[in-house]
């Protein structure tokens, strides 16, 4: 599965948050250019080099008319007012894809409602200070946008450092984390330590918010790209973002039991029911018993949610009274279906990859019908499959 992870050591805002994941890709450029194309008035965005407690990294930098806002600054520090209306009019309007599009809308309504629960008004009269400026929608932008290019299957991150201290924002000085900030934050895991400033802004807890499903340490996963998104401030500690991107396991349970009175009809029909309620695989293989009885072994592969499901079944269309378990991980390529192009039609393909392969394989009934149309053997319709793939 391929997997994002996220290491919110020094928190999370909009612009260290979009140059992690601008280190993942190798498309910067091409990103770069449908960022600085998009219709907010005035905007450059740039990529920067540069190094905090000697660790190298990417900095994003956006400029508005020429001007650039700290995020930790313009979160919190002047009085341009935006309405959720004039927010969604103007991501809207941006040529980028309807998936990204969605999801900064999405971002933003959690934006608002967190502002609305904060000042009490309904979400339709909540006027953004310091996330509705252009810098901030472009920072969302750029991570929607980030996220949709990288197709991460599953998001997660650590627990997310606030930092302590207080912050000046439009309504005043305001403890760390801010009210929206925590509001944003509420059921995600968070702590306050020792250095002193805002770490986690309101633009980047609603992105992790949105984002990310999981938090807690780096899960058993094999990094192929790893990337540091640098803050402007200077701490202490490295001011930094890191992101991991690589092929995680998939948590599985294995449930085996040893049965010598079924038929092989019956053993056929539990498979079958097992398959069709969810089971990831299923399989029987020969054994010798105690007596000298021969027997079979039957194994089911299911994720943790489905372990009692798959229990029942077996206990329900089997002849055992016991079940073994395993806790184990389950390793798996990316796949996705295709077509052929064959001169006797279309034939399906599936394709999979990951782990610096890639493979792919005619569907056997289409292969099969190939076969028999043009009277050529099994070979040589997969062969000839193969030369128009």
């Amino acid at each position: 599965m391929k997997t994002l992870y996220l290491d919110l050591s020094m928190g999370a805002a909009g612009d260290m948050l979009a140059a992690a994941l601008f280190s993942l890709t190798d498309r910067k450029d091409h990103i770069l250019q449908s960022i600085n194309s998009l219709p907010l008035p005035g905007l450059e965005a740039n990529l920067l080099q540069g190094e905090k407690c000697g660790i190298r990294g990417l900095r994003y930098q956006v400029l508005i008319h020429g001007r650039e806002e700290e995020e930790q600054e313009h979160e919190h520090g002047h009085h341009h007012h935006s309405s959720l209306g004039d927010i969604r009019q103007l991501i809207s309007s941006c040529p980028l894809p309807e998936t990204v599009i969605h999801d900064a809308l999405e971002v933003y309504r959690l934006l608002a409602q967190a502002e609305s629960k904060v000042h009490g008004q309904p979400v339709e009269q909540i006027h953004f200070h310091e996330v509705g400026s252009l810098d901030a929608v472009a920072d969302i932008l750029s991570v929607c946008l980030l996220i949709h290019e990288l197709a991460p299957e599953r998001i997660c991150a650590s627990p997310v450092h606030v930092g302590s201290g207080t912050v000046r924002c439009a309504h005043g000085l305001l403890p760390v984390p801010a009210p929206a900030t925590a509001e944003l934050l509420r059921g995600i895991p968070c702590y306050s330590g020792e250095i002193k400033g805002e770490l986690c802004t309101p633009t980047g807890a609603a992105l992790l918010k949105y984002f990310v499903q999981d938090f807690g340490p780096l899960p058993l996963t094999r990094p192929e790209h790893i990337g540091c998104g640098l803050g402007s401030r200077d701490f202490p500690q490295a001011n930094c973002l890191r992101a991991f991107l690589g092929e995680q396991g998939e948590e599985a349970v294995e449930l085996s039991c040893n049965v010598d009175d079924m038929s092989g009809e019956a053993v056929g029909f539990a498979l079958e029911q097992l398959m069709a309620q969810g089971a990831l695989d299923a399989c029987w293989e020969s054994l010798g018993m105690k007596k000298g009885r021969p027997g079979l072994r039957l194994t089911v592969l299911c994720t943790p949610e489905d372990r009692e499901k798959m229990l029942s079944l077996i206990f329900r269309h089997t002849s055992t009274i016991g079940v073994r378990e395993t806790l184990c991980r389950r390793y798996i390529l990316r796949r996705e279906k295709g077509y052929v192009q064959s001169p006797y039609g279309p034939v399906s393909v599936k394709r999979s990859s990951g782990y610096g392969v890639e493979k792919s394989k005619p569907e056997y009934e289409q292969l099969k019908s190939l076969a028999l149309e043009a009277g050529i053997t099994l070979d040589q319709a997969r062969d000839l499959v193969d030369k128009f793939s």
